[in-house]
Formats: structure tokens, sequence, C-alpha cells
């Protein structure tokens, strides 16, 4: 269970660094309610995985979903580059927190 609360924390991480950007494009408090309920349970999926899971492994892992994904929804949403060398490092963070989850 613990690796789920840490997926879920990720997913969160990603979904608030979205919300950043659209705090920045939209200033209303919508916006704002949005950006600190997607930080908030971001931060409590990852203490609730941290009560089991190594924090160095939870922290990696959890930095790497919320990089990686706010980068892909970022290309997705916001049209960012999509060159191959962006998809390749973002790729690489992908692998380093899968083999984190196999190692622990």
């Amino acid at each position: 269970m613990p690796w789920v609360y840490l997926v879920l924390a990720g997913i969160f991480e990603m979904f608030g660094v979205t919300t950043i950007n659209k705090l920045n494009q939209e200033r209303n408090f919508q916006s704002l309610a949005l950006m600190l309920g997607a930080f908030g349970a971001s931060f409590l999926f990852l203490a609730l995985a941290m009560k089991s899971l190594p924090m160095g492994t939870a922290y990696a892992v959890w930095t790497g979903i919320g990089a990686s994904g706010g980068a892909i929804l970022s290309m997705v949403l916001y049209r960012e580059s999509k060159d191959i060398k962006r998809i390749l490092f973002i790729a690489m963070v992908l692998v380093a927190a899968v083999g984190l989850k196999l190692v622990s």
C-alpha cells in the first residue's frame, strides 16, 4: 500500500505543478484552492508512504514522478518542446524511479 500512496502523491504533485501555471494565468480563488488542494494531497500521501518506505527512496520517487510528469504535461497541455533529448532524459528519471522500487 505505501507504493500506491507514493504514486498518488506523485500524481497530485504533477497536478499541483500544473495548477501553478493555471494560477499564473488566472488569478482567482478557484485556481489558488486547486493548487493548495493538490499540493496538500501530495504531501499527505507522501507522508503516508513514508510511514513504511525509507525517506530517501520515497522522496526520490516522489520528485521523479512529479518532475517527469510535470514535464510531460507541459508538452501536452502547453505545447512545450518535444525534443527527443528531453524525452530521453524524462525516461531516464522514470527508469531511475522504477529502479529504486526494485531495490527497496
